[in-house]
């Protein structure tokens, strides 16, 4: 709509690169220009006040390459508008005067203000124009555009403020200044806050730019138009990064996991010793406050007694570790684990954090690197001297360390040189599984302050381990079925095991305290692309256990659209297996599974077959698109109930 004409004309814009201002009430058009006029003329700065419906339908197929881009009102009055051409070009159109249909063709170059803002033959598109207005004293006078575009191609990404004034109309138009707002990244969109202090809110007192991924600049309006006395005193306006609960590129995030606390009474009361609920956020000029706040929180969460449930943790490229309260949909900062150790110095303490690990019964904490270090953290109240152990193979170095008030690191570990793929807990928490990217499984004793063992479990192929886990057989042999009571009951087998998954789809089942190799088994012979893998004590029943192939894992498909056909084979196949899940306990029963999830491939499996030595699986889903990231999630009864697939293509499934 046309400013100052309550909606009733309109300017359109047609793919050729017609403006048309069309006036809805009498049913005719005002003004007609277009970019052909000209270039049909063989001028820069003239155009034709008027054009025919003739001339409009009889354009050069050449001039489709002259399309709009981007447009706006370019003053208050809506007397001039700004249009951005894929070709570079900025023309200001002057839309006062009145088209006749039936008139002559005059000469109309003061209609028409051509802005250029490189040289070059070949300029990037003008795909965003905005406009604000000047002065609050008379803005029809100027104002500011707001450009992305028109620049040389391969030009630095910027976004351009052009200060405009005119004193007599579009013919005394001039460009007093030009400013470059470097972008952090590639642009993705602006908006202009309007000054509520103003009349008709049409100047601007804020700017706001994002830039992927995800990057919000704040500029103030008071720095931004502020006059410009000369070149030596002017200063570039500086850009504020609005304030993110959950920083991703500033620092860059690498690893997030959410861990839960419930039934931890006494370690929640201590984590909220150091929960920082208020984050101050940097001050804007002139006090104002921030516009956006990220969501309310509810009034349960602002209650300090409230129990700390659950909390969510995000690793980084700097190698920090930052912690929220995510008891509620509002997650509240709680604390920074700094990777730095006072009077210290760490071989790849900064490096870049890989995976992450959490025990809540003794509340735990360890951290891999992409440098393999391993550091734990203790998530009680630690204050004054302390000391730090740093733990190497067979050496063990004591460092006696000034800490102030918060949580620290007490202990670090290097056992490989090679990135950490992934850690698990031991039960107790006293020990911990790592897996590393050269196809290394170590275990450490946090109690020992020792390396246990290291072990190769790739058979030499070097291929990464994507995911450890540890398994105690004599605890599950109570409730399981008789395979596995007489795999806990033989000597072969070691009361606790480690199980390793590496991308080549090899499982090794190691025991947890020897580091002896008890079995090591190619799952998939045509699988190069595991994923994840989750030990299921006690899940489904032996029913839903023999159902799930009928379904291949029931799904609810986020595009709603997807059926699961099994041919007349699969069928037959997971009848017979609903048999024998009643013959043999084994193949369900209270066993218990092991889920592993591939790029294109589900696999179930008894655990208790495999660590005797059969890659025998249970059920088998082939996925109709790669996957890349899956998880178990479990109803309030702590058991297994679904498992989420994120795939390649942003589609989410629920199964």
């Amino acid at each position: 709509p046309q400013p100052n004409t309550l909606g009733t004309r309109v300017l359109i814009a047609y793919e050729k690169g017609f403006l048309v201002l069309w006036d809805v009430s009498e049913d005719h058009a005002i003004a007609v220009r277009g970019y052909g006029d000209l270039h049909m003329k063989g001028q820069v700065t003239g155009a034709q006040t008027h054009a025919s419906e003739d001339q409009i339908d009889n354009v050069d197929e050449n001039e489709e390459e002259r399309e709009i881009c981007s447009l706006c009102w370019a003053s208050r009055g809506g007397s001039t508008v700004a249009v951005g051409y894929i070709t570079g070009d900025i023309l200001l159109w002057d839309m006062t005067a009145v088209s006749s249909r039936q008139g002559k063709q005059t000469d109309v170059s003061s209609n028409v203000v051509k802005l250029q803002l490189a040289s070059g033959s070949r300029r990037l598109p003008v795909i965003v124009l905005h406009w604000s207005a000047g002065s609050a004293k008379d803005t029809t006078k100027g104002g500011k555009l707001f450009v992305y575009g028109g620049d040389d191609m391969g030009s630095e990404e910027v976004l351009t403020v052009l200060s405009l004034e005119s004193s007599n109309g579009l013919e005394s138009v001039r460009c007093a200044s030009r400013v470059d707002l470097k972008l952090d990244g590639s642009f993705a969109d602006m908006i202009l806050i309007p000054d509520t202090g103003v009349p008709d809110k049409i100047r601007t007192s804020a700017l706001f730019i994002l830039t992927n991924p995800g990057q919000l600049n704040f500029y103030d309006g008071g720095a931004l138009f502020s006059a410009r006395k000369s070149e030596e005193e002017y200063a570039q306006p500086e850009a504020q990064k609005f304030p993110v609960v959950v920083p991703t590129i500033d620092p860059s995030i690498t690893v997030t996991d959410m861990y839960s606390l419930t039934g931890r009474e006494h370690p929640s009361i201590s984590l909220k010793k150091f929960c920082a609920r208020q984050i101050v956020a940097p001050p804007i000029s002139g006090n104002m406050k921030w516009p956006l706040t990220g969501g309310v929180p509810s009034e349960m969460s602002l209650k300090e007694d409230h129990a700390v449930e659950r909390i969510y943790v995000a690793g980084y490229q700097d190698g920090s570790v930052r912690i929220w309260d995510a008891t509620f949909p509002i997650l509240m900062p709680m604390f920074v684990l700094d990777a730095k150790v006072p009077d210290v110095i760490l071989d790849g303490a900064n490096a870049s954090v890989s995976s992450l690990a959490f025990c809540s019964l003794n509340m735990t904490f360890a951290v891999g690197t992409t440098s393999g270090l391993v550091r734990m953290y203790k998530l009680q109240e630690n204050s004054g001297d302390s000391s730090f152990h740093f733990v190497s193979g067979s050496k063990q170095e004591v460092h006696a360390v000034h800490h102030g008030r918060g949580f620290h690191c007490n202990i670090a570990f290097m056992a490989s040189n090679s990135p950490v793929r992934s850690l698990r807990f031991t039960s107790s928490g006293e020990a911990l599984a790592v897996g590393y990217q050269n196809g290394q499984v170590a275990m450490f004793d946090a109690s020992q302050l020792s390396v246990m063992f290291s072990v190769d479990c790739t058979s030499g192929t070097n291929s990464p381990v994507v995911s450890v886990s540890n398994y105690s057989i004599g605890a599950s042999a109570a409730k399981a079925g008789p395979p596995q009571k007489e795999i806990a009951t033989s000597a072969k087998f070691p009361t606790d095991v480690v199980l390793s998954l590496s991308k080549d789809a090899r499982l090794t089942v190691v025991d947890s305290t020897s580091g002896l190799i008890i079995n090591s088994l190619l799952l998939d012979e045509k699988q190069s692309s595991a994923l994840l893998m989750y030990v299921i004590i006690d899940g489904a029943s032996d029913e839903e256990q023999a159902q799930l192939p009928e379904d291949k894992l029931p799904c609810q498909s986020q595009t709603g659209k997807e059926e699961h056909v099994l041919d007349q084979k699969q069928v037959h196949g997971a009848e017979t297996n609903k048999k024998n899940a009643s013959l043999h306990p084994q193949s369900g029963g209270s066993d218990s599974l092991l889920l592993v999830c591939f790029e294109d491939v589900v696999l179930l499996f008894s655990l208790a077959s495999m660590i005797q030595g059969s890659n025998k699986h249970l059920h088998k889903t082939k996925l109709t698109k790669k996957c890349c990231w899956s998880a178990i999630f479990k109803n309030k009864d702590d058991k297994a109930c679904g498992l989420i697939l994120f795939y390649q293509t942003g589609i989410i499934e629920l199964r």
